[in-house]
Order: structure tokens, then C-alpha cells, then sequence
């Protein structure tokens, strides 16, 4: 298991971070003829990026309590994980089975550690050496982002194709590199429900979809999260439910390894 907990965390809590939508010269003339249709009713993307941004996800603290699916090829597990934010500062989570805290992963901007017990192991590092290790690249703002259904890139900054796919506004990257981004958003609410990004050349993939969410105090949250993730090493899928959101308390963020554990290293 120590090692599916080491998975555990840097694909749901990270890996999401190069995700995708693969279309089909098919479904790509369908897309076109799609938004040629709805042309004089569909915002462009401009419109589309100020509206999501319009929707609040303002807090300084969040308390996240979850439920935690995970399969891929060989095993299947059934976990809770305790999520604590402090807005652009740390990320805390502790991954428990049996109400038995298994493992914890603190992330800051400069720096990623986490230990497991089972393996009595840690690891700390900064973004470049795990970046290498899970082949996408990483930041603290990307994996705040998808914890709380805002878009892992700062949307006011790139170029867009905006196209109108499934009654979803879909914005597609148009810059000129190997990575391949979409995101799409609710047409009534502008709310982000999924985020695709892919690497072709590596024969990486992963999609993140976010459904039912939750408003407090004015803020607006997803509390189901679903990530299908694909590489060359095989398919995961991981599935969280928050069940319970609290902001703005007075957080701690415990963390110390103890002292007989390995220090591992990411090669």
C-alpha cells in the first residue's frame, strides 16, 4: 500500500495537472458546425473567461473533509482525506484508512514533503525533482486549482478558440506548444466542469471533472471531483466527495516526520 499512498497523492492531488480531451476529425467538423449554428447566441471567449472569473471562490482558510476512491489495473481502495488550505501559502493533506492517518503530504510554493507509515518513508523536495519524476510540469497555484474547481492556467492570459460543444462553453489553447489544453464551463452558470490537458508526444492524459456544487458564503465549490488519468504505465481513476467545507477557521497545519523514517529521493 505505501506506495499506492505515494500515488495517491501526487496523481489525485497533482498529477491532474496534464489532463485531455482527444477529438476525432469527426467530432472536430461537428464542433464547427455546432458553433456556426449557435454563432448569434454564444459568447466569445473574453466573455466566457470574465463570467467564470465573476463567480467567487474567495476565503483565506478552507477545510476540506473527503471520501476517496481510487482504482486503476491492480487494486481498488476506499480511503477519507482531510484537506486544509491556507490560501496561497499550504496546501495539508492527511490520508486515513479506518479513521488510522496513513500518510501526509505538505505542499508549499517552494517546497513538496509527505511521509507513509507503512513504508516508514518521507520525501522532501521542491516542484523540479517531482515534476521529472511524474513527467508534468508542477506548481502550488496548479494544485490549489484543481482542489477547488478554478482552471489550473490564469485564463486572462492565454489565447482561446472558444467553441460551443455538448451545451458546455469549451476554450481551447491555441498556443503554439506540445501541450494541448481545454476547459469547459457550465453554459448557465460558468461554472468549470472539466479541464483537459494532454501530451501527445509522452502518451500522457488526464481528465478532471467537477459536478454538484455547493455555495458558502457566497463562495462557490465543487464537492465531487473525478480524475481519469492515462499513461503508458496504465489507467487511474480517482474520485473524491467532499462532504463537508468549512472556511475561514482557524487552521493547523501539523506536520513532523518521525525520526526513524527513510528518506527517500525522486531520480
Amino acid at each position: 500500500m505505501n506506495r499506492f499512498l505515494v500515488r495517491l497523492f501526487f496523481v489525485c492531488m497533482i498529477c491532474m495537472s496534464s489532463s485531455v480531451l482527444l477529438v476525432s476529425c469527426k467530432v472536430k467538423g461537428k464542433v464547427v458546425e455546432e458553433t456556426k449554428k449557435e454563432d448569434s447566441n454564444r459568447m466569445n471567449a473574453d466573455r466566457i473567461v470574465k463570467n467564470f472569473y465573476d463567480n467567487k471562490s474567495d476565503f483565506k482558510t478552507l477545510n476540506i473533509k473527503s471520501n476517496v476512491k481510487y482504482h486503476d489495473e491492480k487494486q481498488n481502495q476506499n480511503l477519507t482525506a482531510e484537506i486544509k488550505i491556507k490560501k496561497d501559502e499550504k496546501i495539508l493533506v492527511s490520508i486515513r484508512f479506518l479513521g488510522i492517518t496513513m500518510a501526509k503530504a505538505l505542499i508549499t510554493p517552494s517546497s513538496v514533503s509527505y511521509y507513509e507509515k507503512l513504508g516508514g518513508t518521507y520525501f522532501e523536495g521542491d516542484f523540479s525533482s517531482l515534476s521529472k519524476w511524474l513527467g508534468t510540469d508542477l506548481d502550488f497555484r496548479k494544485i490549489q486549482n484543481i482542489l477547488i474547481g478554478q482552471a489550473m492556467d490564469d485564463l486572462t492570459k492565454g489565447k482561446y478558440q472558444d467553441s460551443l460543444v455538448d451545451q458546455s462553453y469549451r476554450l481551447e489553447d491555441i498556443s503554439k506548444t506540445n501541450i494541448k489544453k481545454y476547459f469547459f464551463f457550465d453554459k448557465s452558470s460558468f461554472l468549470l466542469s472539466k479541464q483537459e490537458i494532454s501530451q501527445p508526444a509522452e502518451n500522457r492524459k488526464v481528465e478532471v471533472l467537477y459536478s454538484d456544487y455547493k455555495k458558502y458564503d457566497e463562495s462557490q465549490f465543487p464537492t465531487d471531483i473525478n480524475i481519469n488519468a492515462e499513461q503508458e504505465k496504465g489507467k487511474t481513476e480517482i474520485y473524491l466527495s467532499y462532504n463537508s467545507i468549512n472556511l475561514n477557521e482557524e487552521l493547523n497545519f501539523p506536520y513532523s516526520v518521525p525520526n526513524d523514517y527513510k528518506r527517500i529521493l525522486i531520480k
